[in-house]
């Protein structure tokens, strides 16, 4: 290590966290307290391309969870295309759920198989049948938010579930509304409009339940990076949600999103500007039109 340069041990110390870091145990923590909810609590539905993003960008539902009484309810979507570890990892996914507070809703029993873009043209009665599922949960539900990936999101299944999504929502009557809440993981957003801050507690609690996906970080320690991928977030959330060169927040941690408005079957702009939460916001405050309906 040099020495003379001052951020050799800046740079060290990331390197040594991470490889300390390996030696985390992967789920078997002591389980935070889950909120008692209201009876008619209003309902965030995530709709997951696999088990595991329901931590990864479950910043913002968690907050809503623990701060305005909202119930998480994770769909997933599919379990993964590899058929031997699609049980496995709807077993983690339950453990993970179970651990963070969020309520767990199946598709079908192995999840919902080859959602994506060119089924929808190669396989269309498939495609027709997959839609029904999701139009099924969304009238049993009747969420107030709807979390799912933005059209880009560069993954060919996040890409196919926000086409199913947003296929199966032109499905529902004229009256069906509902705040829509696009997310990314593997491809930037263009325009989002939410920076929202994550307590280095909240934090904590989405890497622990997301190592409740043992093989899959195990193969890929993705958990342990994902700090990483929140900070920078601040520093891209900054400008591209803030105004190009706006000043960055105080923010630790953060995840970006867009939100929109489903209304009378069609998508429209929700703000004008965009909105950063802070951790010492409250979701309650940003969303009181929403939570605050009959």
């Amino acid at each position: 290590m040099d020495s003379d340069n001052p951020y050799s041990f800046y740079a060290e110390s990331f390197r040594k966290l991470f490889e300390e870091g390996i030696n985390l145990p992967l789920g078997g923590m002591a389980k935070p307290p889950v909120p008692d909810l209201l009876e008619d609590a209003p309902v965030a539905l995530l709709f997951s391309p696999h088990p595991d993003d329901e931590c990864i960008i479950g910043g913002l539902p968690l907050r809503l969870l623990r701060e305005a009484g909202v119930r998480v309810v994770n769909v997933a979507v599919t379990l993964g295309s590899n058929k031997s570890r699609q049980q496995p990892r709807l077993a983690e996914l339950k453990a993970a759920c179970v651990w963070i507070g969020f309520e767990l809703q199946e598709t079908m029993p192995n999840g919902l198989e080859r959602i994506r873009s060119a089924t929808c043209e190669s396989d269309p009665d498939y495609w027709t049948r997959a839609v029904r599922v999701i139009t099924s949960i969304l009238n049993e539900y009747d969420p107030a938010f709807m979390f799912f990936p933005h059209d880009q999101d560069w993954n060919g299944t996040h890409i196919g579930v926000h086409q199913l999504v947003m296929d199966a929502l032109k499905s529902l009557p004229l009256d069906f509304s509902t705040l829509l809440v696009e997310t990314e993981f593997w491809g930037q957003m263009q325009s989002p409009n939410l920076m929202v801050e994550s307590s280095v507690q909240d934090l904590a609690d989405l890497l622990a339940a997301l190592s409740h996906h043992v093989d899959e970080v195990r193969r890929n320690p993705y958990h342990l990076r994902m700090p990483a991928w929140m900070q920078d977030n601040v520093r891209l959330g900054a400008e591209l949600v803030g105004g190009e060169g706006g000043e960055a927040p105080d923010f630790n941690f953060a995840t970006l999103y867009r939100i929109r408005q489903w209304r009378k079957n069609t998508v429209e702009e929700k703000w004008d500007n965009g909105r950063q939460l802070s951790a010492k916001a409250s979701p309650a405050n940003l969303f009181a039109e929403i939570l605050q309906s009959p």
